[in-house]
């Protein structure tokens, strides 16, 4: 199972190194925190970097919930476990697949590109393929797309990196 774990935006990477230290592999399958690449223009040329695609969240796949909940306990920093009340609650199959999709098995959010034709947008190539219709503003200039998935049990924003290579105005 998938669960998300909340911790303070900006100290995402120092707890996922102790939860892999912290917390046998027999009981925690995987820690981790997906990433996106986006293009900045430094200097005269475009440069990949990478960011991380939900601040503040951090993944773990456990099948044992109740030991990996007592191993974050004693982890400076944990915040809590997403859930429903007082029910932590696991990534929702649709969910797990959303984050499969858009970062394969490294959780990194590749660049995509498409085009524009008129006002409909297409995604020619990387993990936006088919993902149109949650995209909803494309800021050309800085190569990025916001896209509104329900994740976590609640609407989420998210930015991954978009470049249109054509836009065509066209004629009705």
């Amino acid at each position: 199972m998938w669960y998300v774990i909340q911790v303070r935006t900006g100290t995402e990477e120092i707890i996922r190194q102790q939860c892999e230290k912290n917390i046998d592999k027999n009981i925690l399958e995987r820690c981790f925190i997906p990433y996106f690449e986006e293009q900045r223009h430094i200097r005269g040329e475009w440069i990949t970097l990478r960011k991380i695609l939900f601040p503040g969240y951090l993944f773990v796949i456990t099948e044992k919930l109740e030991e990996v909940y007592k191993g974050l306990k004693g982890i400076i920093g944990f915040t809590r476990l997403l859930g429903t009340g007082q029910e932590i609650v696991p990534l929702t199959e649709k969910e797990i697949g959303i984050l499969q999709k858009f970062g394969g098995r490294e959780q990194v959010v590749v660049m995509s590109e498409g085009l524009i034709e008129k006002t409909y947008v297409t995604v020619t190539r990387g993990p936006l393929m088919g993902m149109e219709g949650y995209i909803k503003k494309i800021d050309r200039h800085k190569r990025k797309a916001w896209l509104e998935l329900k994740l976590f049990g609640r609407e989420q924003m998210i930015q991954v990196g978009l470049e249109i290579v054509s836009k065509t105005l066209g004629k009705e």
